[in-house]
C-alpha cells in the first residue's frame, strides 16, 4: 500500500494539565504525536479552574503541531478519515449558546469550593447516597452537578443566561465537540459522571434535575460512544468527522480491551483510576465505589458497565514534590530515588490534597507525611510518594472483590507512573496480584481512537479493537513476603487515619 492510500485516526486527549492530539494507523500504532501543557488557576484553598477557551486553544496547537509532524512523514491531513475525544471528566463549563462563549471559568473535576453546598445537599437529601441507585453517585465534590448549582448560585453571568434561556452547560468533551463542530452533545461516560443520568435509562433523570436544580434544556444530548456527533469546520482537520467520545478512564478501559466481565484496568496520571468490567448490568457499590457506564460502543450496541475506584493524587504528587518542594528535579528521577532505599524507612505520604477518594470518601483529609526520623532521607520520601498511590489502589481493588465478589488475578495499567518499573514492582508487591503493561502505554488516547475508528467504519467490530490493542506486554509479580506485605498495610492504615478530620 502507498502513502497516500493509508488511513488514519485521530484522538484529541485532552488531561488536566495538558492536551495532546496523537494520530494512528490501523495497527493502532502512534505516527505522530504533539503535546501542549497549561497551567490550571488556584485562585483560592481548595480551588481549581481553567479558562474553556484556553482548553480549546490548547487542542487547537496540538492538532496544528501533530498534523505538522505528519506532513514531514509524507502524509496529508486529508489521510485522517476521523477523530476521538478522551477527556478529563467532571470538569464542568457553562456558556452561552447565542454567542459560543464561557461565562466563567472552568472548575476542574478536583475543585473541592462546594464542600459546604454539598453537605448542605447532604443534609437535605438525608444521605450522601441518596440518588445513588439512579446515578451510581454519592452526592461529593467530585461531580458535575455540585459544580452546576455552585455557578448557578455563585456566578452573575451563569444567572443572567438562564434568565435569557440562554445558559448551557457541558463536560468538557461537549465543549470541545460543540466548538469544533457545532454539535450539542455528551456520550454515555460523559454524562454518568453528572450525577443527573439515570443509568439505566441513559436519559437525563427529572428526579436529580429538581434535586440539584439543572434543567434539562441546559444540558447536552446523550448520545453512544461511537458514531458521528458532527463534522469538524474549519482548521487543519476540517470536514473530517468526530465519531467516537470517552471520558478519560472508561477510554483507557477500551484501550487496555477490557471487554469482559470481571476485567480490570488502573490509569496512574494525576489521579489514578481503577475500573472493574461487570459486563450489561450495573453493580451498586457497598463499599464505597462508584458505579459507572464503562462505554457504548455504537447506538445500538449493548452498553457495558464498571465498579471504579478513584484517588485524587497520583502523579499530581510527584509534580509536587518536583515543582513545589524541589525533592527531584524531574518526575523520571522519582523512581531510581525511590529504588536507592530498600523500603520506606517507616515513612508513610498521605498524598491527600484535596480528600481522599474510595472506598474512604474523606473530604476532611489532608496531605501527611509521618512517621520521618532522623534515618529518613530523599530516597524514603520518594518511595512513600509511590508507594502512597499503590496503598490507595490496594484498598480500592479489595472494595472491588467484596462487591463483585471476583477474586481479580491481574490488573491492566497504564499511565505515566507505569514508566517507572519500580512503581510497578511496588504495586505487584502490595496487590499480591500480576500487574500487567502493555507496550503500547497511550491507552486512553488508544481508546479514543478505537471508539472513533469503530463510529465511523475504519473498523468493525469489538473484536478487531481487541487484537489491535493487545500487544506485548511486562508482567510484574510480588517479590515480598505475606509478613512484610501485613505490616506495610498496617502503618498506611495507621497513617491515613492520622489525615483525617483537618478541614
Amino acid at each position: 500500500m502507498s502513502k497516500s492510500d493509508q488511513v488514519f485516526v485521530g484522538a484529541i486527549d485532552q488531561g488536566t494539565s495538558s492536551t495532546r492530539f496523537l494520530i494512528f494507523d490501523v495497527k493502532g500504532q502512534i505516527v505522530a504525536s504533539h503535546q501542549c501543557e497549561y497551567q490550571n488557576y488556584y485562585a483560592k484553598a481548595g480551588w481549581v479552574e481553567k479558562d474553556p477557551s484556553e482548553i480549546l486553544e490548547s487542542v487547537e496547537t496540538a492538532v496544528v503541531g501533530a498534523c505538522r509532524r505528519f506532513n514531514s512523514l509524507g502524509f496529508e491531513a486529508s489521510q485522517i478519515k476521523t477523530v476521538g475525544i478522551t477527556n478529563q471528566r467532571e470538569t464542568t463549563v457553562a456558556f452561552d449558546i447565542e454567542t459560543g462563549e464561557p461565562l466563567t471559568n472552568a472548575i476542574i473535576w478536583n475543585d473541592v469550593r462546594t464542600k459546604e453546598l454539598v453537605r448542605k445537599l447532604i443534609d437535605e437529601a438525608g444521605s450522601a447516597s441518596r440518588f445513588a441507585s439512579i446515578n451510581g453517585l454519592p452526592i461529593t465534590t467530585y461531580f458535575s452537578a455540585v459544580k452546576m448549582r455552585w455557578m448557578l448560585e455563585n456566578v452573575p453571568e451563569v444567572q443572567a443566561a438562564r434568565e435569557r434561556g440562554t445558559l448551557r452547560f457541558g463536560t468538557i468533551d461537549t465543549w470541545l465537540i460543540y466548538k469544533l463542530t457545532g454539535a450539542y452533545v455528551t456520550d454515555v461516560t460523559n454524562a454518568s459522571r453528572t450525577m443527573l443520568m439515570d443509568l439505566k435509562t441513559f436519559k437525563w433523570s427529572q428526579e436529580c434535575l429538581e434535586f440539584f436544580g439543572v434543567k434539562e434544556s441546559e444540558l447536552p444530548e446523550v448520545r453512544s460512544s461511537a458514531e458521528v456527533y458532527g463534522t469538524i469546520k474549519d482548521g487543519r482537520l476540517q470536514g473530517v468527522p468526530i465519531s467516537g467520545c470517552l471520558g478519560d478512564q472508561q477510554a483507557a478501559m477500551v484501550g487496555q480491551s477490557c471487554f469482559e466481565a470481571g476485567e480490570a484496568k488502573n490509569t496512574y496520571g494525576t489521579g489514578c483510576f481503577m475500573l472493574f468490567n461487570t459486563g450489561d448490568q450495573p453493580i451498586f457499590s457497598k463499599n464505597g465505589l462508584l458505579t459507572t457506564v464503562g462505554y457504548q460502543l455504537g447506538p445500538n450496541a449493548v452498553p457495558k458497565y464498571a465498579l471504579e475506584g478513584s484517588i485524587a493524587v497520583a502523579g499530581s504528587a510527584i509534580q509536587w514534590l518536583r515543582d513545589m518542594v524541589g525533592l527531584v528535579s524531574s518526575a523520571s528521577e522519582m523512581g531510581s530515588l525511590s529504588d536507592s532505599v530498600e523500603d520506606n524507612g517507616g515513612v508513610y505520604f498521605v498524598t491527600a490534597f484535596s480528600g481522599l477518594f474510595a472506598p474512604y470518601w474523606r473530604d476532611d483529609a489532608r496531605g501527611c507525611i509521618v512517621g520521618l526520623t532522623q534515618y529518613a532521607t530523599r530516597g524514603h520520601i520518594a518511595r512513600a510518594t509511590l508507594e502512597s498511590v499503590c496503598y490507595q489502589t490496594r484498598a480500592i481493588l479489595d472494595a472491588m472483590r467484596k462487591d463483585s465478589g471476583t477474586d481479580l488475578r491481574r490488573l491492566r495499567v497504564d499511565g505515566g507512573m507505569t514508566n517507572s518499573d519500580q512503581a510497578m514492582q511496588i504495586q505487584a508487591d502490595i496487590l499480591d496480584i500480576e500487574v500487567v503493561r502493555p507496550e503500547m502505554r497511550e491507552t486512553t488516547a488508544l481508546g479514543a481512537a478505537l471508539a472513533a475508528g469503530l463510529g465511523a467504519g475504519v473498523w468493525e467490530s469489538e473484536e478487531e479493537l481487541r487484537r489491535i490493542a493487545q500487544s506485548n506486554v511486562s508482567a510484574f509479580w510480588s517479590r515480598i513476603t505475606s509478613e512484610k506485605r501485613d505490616e506495610m498495610l498496617q502503618g498506611w492504615e495507621k497513617a491515613v487515619e492520622r489525615s483525617f478530620n483537618w478541614a
